[in-house]
């Protein structure tokens, strides 16, 4: 999904005319759009303004992702739209350190038209392209460029990136040779950008990275400095930092791409305190030894019931989401059968599944046992009705509770009803809890506001909740 984005950009004194105009497409992941934010904040602090067309704006950046086939395509196409549209197209993210057939680059091969093609999370290249074809304003107005940057989620939730690339070298993965080995950002940068995202009235804080467990360990848990006060550079020191900035504001935080490594059992004990949101996305991919060890996946896959078990066990509020990967190379109907079961014996809340797609350049495109596509389509389906049959029943178990709700929308201030999430709900890739017109004529709905609700009912993956 892509949005041309139009956050409030500051606009100069000169007339409208003489403002230089930034169109800007987001495409790909929740890390791709942090690389969004940071370019756009950039932009805002050297006096750009953004164009909600291609037409209107006087170049256009296209943020890619290149991640699998569809995601390929679709950064692609939306190059050629940007191109016969405008003409002038920057291109950044992680297309943009793709490879094609020739050797070269493959956004340059397919659109050689493009002024300038970077990788991801490459800010000072891609505003090096554009101070070369659109010069910065004479007065631009950096006071008015928010404390937290330029965001492009709602404002009362934002995405946290503590750090990039990845060590893992996952056969079916291609992130590391376009983002590299791990880089975690300093402690001290994060966490203040994290106390500026709840100054500003952020209420829910999604932690995110390709591997959130590892924050850390490329500097060794070096100490850093935040408030002046020195704090480790590792998961656990991060999360209870967050939770205590969190605190105040009544806010939430919340943890995506944790990988089940023994010390997140530390984690989930401040999940149970209460200090972040008892809900983890761990992307588990596979229950089957063999298959896991074929995907080269870390983390001793083959103990993962253990942990849920334990986890469970410390926080029984605990939520899981996770994304697993139907008909991967040599996958046996036996292998399949074991991912089945694992899902339905782990209770997995919330999961998603994709039908292995061989991406170019990746290890695992040479592996014996290449399935046909109808096949491995047939396993994620047959994963998916068992995925959604164990996460109804685990939902039906809500029905009668009291749960507290951060609303995402509220038309007409409630009197009709709203949508909002709770805890168990992530935005764009959970459920929802559908809020029924309050019954006291007094209630009324705020977005990025929290409300309490009590689960009437349930609706396939939502929930339907009457606020109280």
């Amino acid at each position: 999904m892509s949005d041309i984005a139009s956050p409030d950009l500051p606009v100069s004194a000169s007339p409208a005319s003489a403002v230089p105009k930034v169109g800007f497409v987001s495409l790909g992941c929740p890390k791709a759009l942090t690389d969004s934010e940071l370019i756009l904040t950039q932009l805002s602090a050297e006096g750009y303004t953004t164009s909600k067309t291609f037409e209107g704006a006087d170049l256009v950046i296209v943020n890619t992702c290149g991640f699998i086939d569809d995601a390929v395509k679709e950064s692609l196409d939306t190059i050629g739209e940007a191109l016969a549209a405008n003409g002038k197209v920057i291109v950044t993210g992680c297309l943009g350190a793709r490879k094609g057939e020739d050797g070269g680059n493959m956004v340059a091969g397919v659109h050689p038209s493009v002024l300038a093609v970077t990788g991801p999370h490459a800010t000072q290249e891609v505003m090096d392209a554009v101070h070369a074809h659109l010069p910065k304003p004479h007065d631009p107005f950096v006071d008015l460029v928010p404390p937290a940057g330029i965001k492009l989620t709602p404002k009362h939730y934002a995405y946290l990136k503590i750090s990039e690339g990845c060590n893992h070298r996952c056969t079916f993965c291609i992130i590391p040779s376009m983002r590299g080995d791990l880089v975690s950002r300093p402690i001290g940068d994060v966490l203040k950008e994290a106390k500026a995202l709840f100054e500003g009235g952020v209420k829910e804080l999604l932690v995110v990275s390709q591997d959130t467990s590892a924050y850390g360990v490329d500097v060794k848990y070096r100490t850093g400095f935040f408030d002046g006060r020195p704090v480790r550079t590792r998961m656990l020191e991060l999360v209870q930092a967050l939770g205590e900035l969190a605190e105040p504001h009544g806010a939430w935080v919340r943890l995506h791409y944790v990988y089940p490594y023994p010390h997140v059992d530390e984690v989930v004990s401040l999940m149970a305190q209460g200090r972040v949101l008892p809900y983890l996305d761990v992307p588990f991919q596979h229950s089957h030894p063999e298959v896991l060890r074929r995907m080269k996946r870390p983390a001793s896959g083959e103990r993962n019931l253990e942990r849920i078990a334990r986890w469970r066990e410390l926080c029984p509020e605990l939520v899981i989401r996770s994304t697993f990967i139907a008909g991967f190379p040599g996958e046996t109907e036996e292998e399949f059968q074991h991912l089945l079961d694992f899902l339905r014996e782990a209770q997995i809340d919330r999961a998603g599944c994709f039908a292995y797609s061989p991406v170019e350049g990746a290890a695992a495109n040479e592996l014996p046992g290449m399935l046909p596509q109808a096949v491995r389509e047939e396993r994620r389906a047959r994963f998916m009705a068992v995925a959604e049959e164990v996460s109804a029943a685990r939902l039906k178990r809500r029905v009668g509770a009291t749960m507290q709700v951060l609303v995402d929308s509220a038309p007409a201030l409630g009197r009709k009803g709203g949508v909002g999430r709770s805890y168990a709900d992530a935005p764009e890739i959970d459920g929802t809890v559908k809020l029924l017109p309050p019954q006291k004529l007094s209630k009324r709905l705020g977005v990025g506001e929290f409300t309490k609700a009590r689960i009437v009912a349930t609706d396939g993956h939502d929930l339907v909740a009457e606020p109280i």
